[in-house]
């Protein structure tokens, strides 16, 4: 493993080097991204915002899903990843207990063809749309990546996806899909709510990154090794995984936001 696999400790002033353009720092928001009204709480959750870089057209586009373990968090563009030469479109969407796990993830599903049929409108590249979040965003990353049923009920081929760049997923099924299910919070469960169960070797380019594995929410760090390793033996060509020394769930998105720029202009070479 570590041949491939890369702990590493970023210091903070490299990751706050690219600083953010102004001009259109968010000329798009709240923008209601289903085709059709589902319920009142969809029209106050199931929004979108768009940042778009200074200038240029045809850009590379980065879909952000927030965190909070499906029950909480809203959506908001990520001011280290700004001014780097790509779109950022930050996603909200409904929340446990008031909507469960599969409709969640459908929201996610919703919002990414949203993008694929729209972002060209904003001048963006659709062979060139890269998707990330953080715990539960990186969960949601990783669901739509893996599990091809969700987009495909948009008519989205997941693998036309650039790259998936989750932070901190979790990688068996959530936590909050099996306390809705009546499990707790320390019992594991793989099933089709868990992207481990959906690994496949013609997924997206894949890059794991978690915090230390000593200050890592429960077993985050062994599960993202576990798919890590699995990736590895199924022979996934590009699935990669990075520990993030000293940095706990929280303060990990910091290093994190500098691996993603370092990764997608990797990609875009």
């Amino acid at each position: 493993m570590k041949r491939t696999l890369s702990t590493i400790v970023i210091s903070l002033s490299l990751v706050c080097g690219s600083a953010a353009t102004k001009s259109s720092d968010l000329p798009n928001k709240d923008i209601y991204y289903r085709t059709t009204s589902i319920d009142d709480y969809a029209s106050t959750k199931c929004l979108l915002d768009i940042y778009t870089p200074e200038s240029g057209k045809e850009f590379p586009t980065l879909i952000w899903f927030h965190g909070g373990g499906l029950s909480g968090g809203e959506k908001h563009i990520p001011e280290r990843l700004k001014g780097n030469g790509f779109a950022i479109v930050a996603v909200g969407y409904r929340l446990s207990p008031q909507t469960l796990t599969p409709e969640i993830i459908d929201d996610a599903a919703a919002a990414t063809a949203w993008v694929f049929d729209n972002i060209g409108k904003y001048g963006g590249d659709t062979t060139k749309i890269f998707m990330a979040g953080h715990s539960a965003g990186g969960y949601l990353t990783l669901m739509l990546g893996y599990d091809k049923s969700y987009l495909g009920n948009y008519n989205i081929d997941s693998d036309r996806l650039a790259a998936l760049i989750p932070y901190s997923p979790q990688v068996i099924t959530h936590f909050t899909n099996r306390k809705e299910r009546g499990m707790g919070e320390y019992q594991p469960l793989i099933d089709k709510y868990a992207p481990l169960y959906h690994i496949r070797p013609d997924a997206p380019p894949t890059l794991l990154i978690t915090g230390d594995r000593e200050q890592e929410l429960f077993g985050r760090y062994e599960e993202n090794a576990y798919m890590w390793r699995m990736l590895n033996l199924i022979g996934h060509p590009d699935a990669k995984i990075m520990e993030l020394d000293g940095f706990d769930h929280g303060d990990m998105t910091k290093p994190g936001d500098f691996l993603t720029i370092k990764y997608i202009k990797e990609k875009l070479r």
